[in-house]
């Protein structure tokens, strides 16, 4: 294999290394894109692959040949390319429609290809990724699977262009996660690697669509299966699936002894294009690596670190290459200049001599120049899809801090002068993010803001409203501290309609990167039936057994919960729930939703008045083991849900104070509250809510 981003020996393939232009949403512009030629070859790199999914020529009206104008266009891209000695390859994505078996449509492919073949380019690749699999009648006819219709028509159509030393094909399986059963025994990927011709580069991404790690057993694996080393399509900074996320944190987690094990690696980063000064830097510094760390061609700075790949010196290196790019204006005509307060003159707009304020007056604004923290902030604050930069985990660590011991801000004790030792901290973290937000508003290179000013903007926002809620939980007042009311303001809430989806579903928010509480099992709630009585009883005893619940002494009248969780009542249709993790059921939530005809059944006196204003009962109890009470708040969510849907105005539970876990969990609801039942023994607890 020859080395990354330089010339093959002769008879063998070079190492593919650069970038595709793959993601959703506005392609860039012809200015960018040469504009990335002009990096990739500084860099090292030395291939672009075209495939932006939304030019219409390219997927959804790929049969459509190129207008003249068009024409013209790839034809100064494929130019400029070549003149910065990067590899041009043209991709088509013609999945969405094609028919494989009509030969027409294989002509028409061809035809488009020979098209662009016309304008100069040597390379090309087919993809098929995104599609549906489901062939139509006349493939079915022809093919014996949607695998060898794939492979026939990109043979054909390789052998058409006469075998060019770069054909690139993207299976519709392009990760681990959508091979049926597994990578091994994919008959869909067994296909591609016997039938598809072998001087075939097969695209692949790893793991996953968005792949945190990639192995190099991973990739055995599938050298194994394709018959050939993939070339990594890489989405680690792809950002067209979340409008809101932007990452430029450095190239990590793909091991440099993967090197050896691939074709080559493609990174399909953000949609923005000057964003990306990081994620393609970082790769090109990854890809001049060598496997073993003994040699690298690339200086990192870091001698105890040793001279291999390490990701926070690469990203050191970009950084420190990007802030040059931002302190250089890139207005037509313009010139570098100095930031706004090293400027010795600054005119009025009359004209003439500079303004100089009197000495009651305010002061001139002067903008401080960015610095190379200020990049490195930036990259903690949006830095890689599966990870928070150290600055962004710590500000969320301390946050979380302050909010559990929010009672220590005005206890006057010890633990007070601690919190607000933090809070001050913590203030100061936000006031950084202030300021680098102001210093990127006027740093001079006014394309590269505008790509970034909605994720700045928006984390600013974010921000300031934490640390308002900070100041607000200190004691604090005034404008700049107003905590969140029943009628906020626009900036006050976040998301639109897509954040009121997210915080309507139980789910919501269980994969962040930041998990509060920390979550370390998975739950599932399910339908009660009876085979899960004797499971029920076992827990309600359990509970019995460590002392979280006493039995009743016998000369008391027994509980309607614990009649219901004990099986003496049935709880009525649909108005039970359990609780599973991985090692069996952990919980239960049983609902009687008129509890008048149980109390009459085992004589329980109970006032009239009780069951006109809370005519259900509902009775809640999981295994100490469940840590996370949002399990069980989930489950009290839909039971009561279902009360409601069968006409009931309210519902009562009934508690033994010795219980105090689930005593806390009503009170914490917040619905909830205590109520009078006559009768009841003086260890007893009801509460009731309205519905």
């Amino acid at each position: 294999m020859s080395e990354p981003g330089g010339r093959a020996p002769a008879g063998r393939k070079r190492f593919i290394s650069g970038v595709v232009e793959g993601f959703y949403g506005r392609p860039w512009t012809m200015e960018q894109r040469t504009e990335l030629f002009v990096r990739e070859q500084k860099w090292g790199l030395n291939t672009y692959l075209y495939a932006p999914k939304d030019d219409y020529k390219h997927r959804m009206y790929w049969r459509d040949l190129y207008t003249a104008e068009e024409a013209g266009q790839l034809i100064a891209l494929i130019s400029a390319a070549e003149q910065h000695d990067v590899e041009f390859v043209y991709a088509i994505s013609p999945g969405l429609d094609i028919t494989f078996s009509n030969p027409k449509e294989v002509a028409a492919l061809k035809r488009k290809l020979d098209q662009v073949r016309q304008f100069g380019c040597r390379s090309f690749s087919l993809l098929f990724d995104d599609i549906a699999t489901e062939m139509c009648p006349a493939d079915k006819r022809a093919f014996s699977s949607f695998a060898h219709a794939q492979v026939a028509v990109t043979n054909a159509v390789y052998q058409h262009l006469g075998d060019p030393e770069t054909f690139l094909f993207c299976p519709t399986d392009y990760c681990a996660a959508f091979c049926t059963p597994n990578v091994s025994q994919s008959s869909y990927l067994h296909t591609v690697g016997e039938k598809l011709l072998p001087r075939i580069d097969v695209l692949w991404t790893g793991p996953k669509v968005v792949s945190h790690k990639i192995s190099v057993e991973s990739i055995e694996e599938v050298s194994t299966v394709l018959k050939r080393a993939p070339i990594i399509w890489d989405n680690i900074h792809a950002n067209d699936y979340d409008p809101q996320r932007i990452f430029m944190g450095p190239f990590k987690d793909r091991p440099t002894e993967l090197i050896p094990k691939l074709g080559g690696v493609l990174t399909n980063p953000n949609c923005e294009f000057y964003p990306n000064f990081v994620a393609i830097h970082t790769l090109a510094t990854w890809c001049k690596a060598t496997a073993d760390g003994s040699k690298s061609n690339v200086e990192m700075g870091d001698e105890e670190q040793g001279p291999g790949y390490s990701p926070q010196r690469a990203l050191t290196l970009a950084l420190t290459d990007w802030l040059q790019e931002f302190l250089t204006t890139d207005q037509p005509g313009g010139r570098c200049r100095p930031p706004a307060c090293l400027q010795k003159e600054r005119p009025d707009d009359m004209g003439g001599s500079s303004y100089v304020p009197g000495l009651e007056e305010n002061p001139l604004y002067t903008a401080e120049p960015l610095t190379l923290d200020d990049l490195r902030l930036l990259s903690d604050l949006f830095h890689l899809p599966y990870q928070h930069g150290p600055t962004a985990r710590t500000m969320l660590q301390e946050l979380d801090w302050l909010k559990k011991h929010r009672w220590a801000a005005a206890a006057e004790t010890h633990a007070t002068a601690e919190w607000r030792s933090k809070a001050q901290q913590f203030d100061a973290m936000c006031e950084a993010v202030v300021q680098m937000f102001n210093r990127l508003s006027n740093a001079p290179n006014r394309s590269i803001l505008y790509d970034l000013y909605n994720y700045i903007c928006d984390i600013k926002s974010g921000v300031g409203l934490a640390r308002a809620y900070v100041k607000t939980l200190g004691g604090q007042s005034g404008p700049s501290a107003q905590p969140m009311n029943d009628d906020p303001e626009p900036w006050g809430f976040r998301g639109g309609l897509s954040g009121e989806f997210q915080r309507m579903l139980p789910c919501h928010g269980n994969r962040d990167l930041f998990r509060h509480p920390p979550t370390t099992a998975v739950y599932s709630i399910r339908q009660y039936s009876t085979m899960d009585m004797l499971e029920v009883h076992r827990i309600f005893r359990e509970m019995q057994s460590v002392g979280e619940v006493k039995a009743p002494p016998t000369t008391q009248p027994p509980l309607l919960c614990d009649c219901l969780a004990a099986g003496e009542i049935s709880p009525s249709p649909g108005c039970a729930l359990v609780l599973e993790d991985d090692i069996g059921m952990c919980g239960y939530a049983l609902a009687l939703t008129d509890a008048k005809p149980a109390a009459t059944k085992i004589q329980r006196a109970v006032s009239e008045s009780v069951f006109t204003d809370f005519p259900s009962l509902v009775t809640v109890q999981v295994l100490p083991r469940v840590t996370d009470p949002s399990p069980a708040r989930r489950m009290i969510g839909q039971l009561l849900s279902s009360i409601r849907r069968s006409g009931s105005r309210g519902v009562f539970c009934e508690l033994r104070q010795e219980d105090q876990r689930m005593c806390d969990f009503y009170t914490k609801l917040g619905s909830f509250k205590p109520t009078q039942i006559a009768g009841l023994p003086q260890d007893i607890v009801a509460m009731g809510t309205s519905l």
